[in-house]
């Protein structure tokens, strides 16, 4: 049986914690959907089509092995992608009790809506502190980002834009 499991995130930017979490999925499951979604309680730093592409690119550089595509969604529910493509689950990377109080609610309502499954990955503990409003922030006020993001993002976010 062919499995496909779905990371979702807003990956503004991507951090080497998500791509952990990209390379253990893809290390379970037969194929992996990365989709970049649209947060309305979020302000973006970049746009979509820039987060989808930083991704790819970190993925091309990286070890991520397996059948993986990025993407990006934004036209309802995101389990309303995972049934049409087929995504039985959806993995999200969680660092704290924090993140499971946030990701536990959605989990219940994405199986009662469409069946979907939500696994929860624990981070490398070398990136459990790092979220992307953390590296924003940095970014935003000169500081070295390189040790939280793959190279594709330090080298965007240092260029003068």
């Amino acid at each position: 049986m062919h499995t496909i499991a779905v990371v979702p995130g807003s990956f503004d930017p991507v951090t080497l914690g998500h791509i952990d979490v990209i390379e253990r999925a893809a290390s379970i499951f037969d194929e992996v959907h990365v989709v970049v979604v649209h947060n309305p309680d979020k302000s973006a730093l970049l746009p979509i089509a820039q987060r989808v592409s930083l991704i790819q690119r970190a993925i091309a550089d990286g070890n991520v092995e397996g059948e993986i595509l990025v993407t990006s969604w934004s036209m309802g529910l995101l389990v309303d992608y995972c049934v049409e493509v087929g995504a039985k689950v959806l993995v999200k990377g969680i660092r704290s009790q924090v993140d499971v109080a946030y990701e536990t609610p959605m989990a219940i309502v994405n199986r009662n809506l469409a069946g979907v499954e939500t696994i929860f990955l624990l981070p490398d503990p070398a990136h459990a502190h790092v979220s992307s409003s953390l590296v924003r922030q940095v970014a935003g006020l000169g500081g070295d980002v390189a040790p939280y993001v793959p190279v594709a993002v330090a080298e965007f976010l240092a260029s003068p834009n």
